[in-house]
């Protein structure tokens, strides 16, 4: 899988290296003996908002059960490397089957350990607009029959993206019948404004879907069945930690085997976060305080840091 997954920052909305500690360069740097404590906790995270507001939002309750949580930002090979290395503990955002190559070898290795999957109906595929749903193209097969209204393009993200390539192939191998078409390359700003164009004006478009993304909250899409698995096995997303991380944070990994997120929670994250430009630590805050249900049953189990105190009870006197 390459960097250049769906879930892109917005421009000019880089996070600093460590939220919610010292200031950093972005790459990554080895930590002090004296931060190696065991109430520290390194969380690493892609550039992709989803993933950056799932992350935040752990890091701020580990921060409300007493550890001293970092978030740092890198690209997913450098952020397996680190966790190798020992210089981060946590990633929130190995998506499967995209990124399973890199993954796969660590774990038989026993460097890394895949905790649980932490999403709930994650999605990359090719959609289309609902009317073009209910006019009748439900499969990948049914494309080649309306190619004139598709203009032969399939609308995907920057060049050598997994999801592009996906396309590429089966255009080249001619399967569903789709030799001919293309696939237009862009950002993921380029190809949403595209796809909100063509909606707006009722075109028909098929074009890179994924969930969790604001796309799925502002307009109304399908993904397309895919009969000859080019898509591979359902998506899902894993929390992986460290190996010496799980032997020493027995309460971390209690708290992080809760943290299986709705994906319909996680698309709002992404919303206020993406879409609508909120500061990260407001949006995480704000959800946090504002649905004690969800955060309890994550908290089920869990202690604050020391030990000594319910983690359920530290979340309800900080709110």
């Amino acid at each position: 899988m390459t960097d250049t997954f769906p879930h892109r920052p917005r421009n000019g909305r880089l996070m600093s290296a460590l939220i919610g500690g010292a200031l950093g360069a972005l790459l990554l740097t080895p930590f002090s003996l004296a931060q190696a404590e065991t109430d520290v906790v390194r969380f690493g995270t892609p550039q992709w908002p989803g993933a950056t507001v799932k992350s935040e939002v752990a890091r701020q309750l580990l921060d409300t059960l007493g550890y001293r949580a970092t978030l740092q930002e890198a690209s997913p090979s450098i952020l397996l490397e680190s966790m190798v290395s020992g210089d981060l503990d946590i990633n929130m955002a190995l998506w499967r089957p995209s990124q399973s190559d890199m993954l796969d070898p660590r774990l038989e290795a026993g460097e890394l350990i895949e905790v649980v999957k932490n999403i709930d109906g994650a999605r990359f595929q090719l959609a289309v607009p609902e009317y073009v749903w209910d006019a009748g193209v439900h499969s990948m097969a049914d494309l080649a029959e309306h190619a004139e209204r598709f203009d032969r393009t399939f609308y995907g993200i920057e060049p050598g993206n997994v999801g592009n390539e996906l396309m590429h192939k089966a255009i080249t191998n001619d399967t569903y019948d789709l030799e001919g078409w293309r696939v237009a390359a862009s950002s993921v700003t380029g190809m949403m404004s595209q796809v909100a164009s063509d909606i707006s004006n009722d075109q028909w478009i098929a074009f890179l879907g994924w969930e969790p993304h604001w796309m799925n909250v502002d307009f109304d899409i399908r993904y397309l069945e895919d009969p000859e698995n080019l898509w591979g096995d359902a998506s899902s997303v894993s929390s992986v930690v460290a190996s010496d991380f799980a032997e020493h944070h027995p309460n971390v990994i209690a708290f992080l085997k809760n943290m299986v997120v709705p994906i319909a929670v996680q698309n709002q994250w992404v919303y206020a976060y993406s879409r609508e430009e909120q500061p990260l630590e407001t949006v995480a805050a704000d959800w946090i305080q504002s649905h004690p249900e969800r955060v309890n049953a994550w908290l089920e189990g869990v202690t604050t840091a020391d030990g000594d105190t319910r983690a359920q009870d530290a979340y309800q006197a900080s709110r």
